[in-house]
C-alpha cells in the first residue's frame, strides 16, 4: 500500500509517520510528500528520508482545478492508495475528495465537531473547556466534518498556558494519527454513515 502525505509547514506529523514506519507500527510505504510551499521545513525532512516531494504551487495554474488535476495525475503515477493530510494549509475541493472518497485522511486538534477551523486548540483554550483532544476523520465535502476515526481527549489543566496546551495536543496528535493510520492499512475501518467500525 502507498500513502501520499499532504503538508505545507514544518512536517511534525509527517515525523512522526515516518517513525511508525520504521518502527514497523505502519507496513506501507509512505512513497510521495505533496507540498505546495517551497519554504515549508518539511521538505527537508522528506528528502532526508528518502521520501519522494513533490512541490506545487498553486500560483502556477491558471485554475484550482488545473492546479488539483496535476497533483491527481501524480497520485495516480505513484498509485496512492491514501492521502493523509498533516499540515496542509489548502481546502481540497469536492471534486478532488469525492474522487478518493473514504481514502483521504485528517487530523484536527479539537474534538470535532467542536472548534473546527485553523486555531482548534487556541478557540478551545480561550473558550474554557475542560477538554480537548484530538480527531482523526474521513475527509469529505465540508471542513472538518467527515466520519470520524479515532477522538482522543486531553484535559485542560489549571495550570495550562495555551503553549502547554498546544504541546501536549500536538504529542498526542503523533501517537493517534498514525494509529489511525495503521488501521486503514490493515482494512479495518468500515464507513457506516456518519460513524466508522473498526473491526
Amino acid at each position: 500500500m502507498n500513502i501520499a502525505v499532504f503538508a505545507s509547514g514544518r512536517g511534525s506529523n509527517f515525523s512522526a509517520i515516518l517513525r511508525a514506519k520504521k518502527s514497523g507500527r505502519i507496513s506501507a510505504d509512505i512513497s510521495l510528500l505533496v507540498c505546495d510551499n517551497p519554504k515549508a521545513p518539511v521538505i527537508g525532512k522528506a528528502k532526508r528520508a528518502g521520501v519522494e516531494v513533490f512541490l506545487v504551487k498553486r500560483e502556477g495554474f491558471s485554475s484550482g482545478k488545473d492546479f488539483e488535476e496535476a497533483i491527481i495525475l501524480r497520485l495516480q503515477q505513484a498509485k496512492i492508495d491514501l492521502i493523509v493530510l498533516a499540515g496542509y494549509m489548502r481546502l481540497l475541493s469536492p471534486e478532488f475528495t469525492q474522487k478518493f472518497k473514504y481514502k483521504i485522511l485528517n487530523i484536527h486538534p479539537a474534538l470535532l465537531p467542536s472548534f473546527k477551523g485553523t486555531q482548534g486548540i487556541e478557540d478551545a483554550f480561550n473558550y474554557g473547556v475542560k477538554l480537548c483532544g484530538v480527531t482523526v476523520h474521513f475527509v469529505d465535502e465540508e471542513m472538518d466534518h467527515g466520519p470520524i476515526i479515532l477522538q482522543v481527549a486531553v484535559k485542560i489543566e489549571e495550570a495550562d498556558s495555551l503553549e502547554s496546551l498546544e504541546s501536549k495536543v500536538h504529542k498526542l496528535e503523533h501517537k493517534v494519527y498514525p494509529q489511525a493510520i495503521r488501521l486503514f492499512t490493515e482494512g479495518r475501518l468500515r464507513v457506516q454513515g456518519r460513524k466508522v467500525r473498526i473491526l
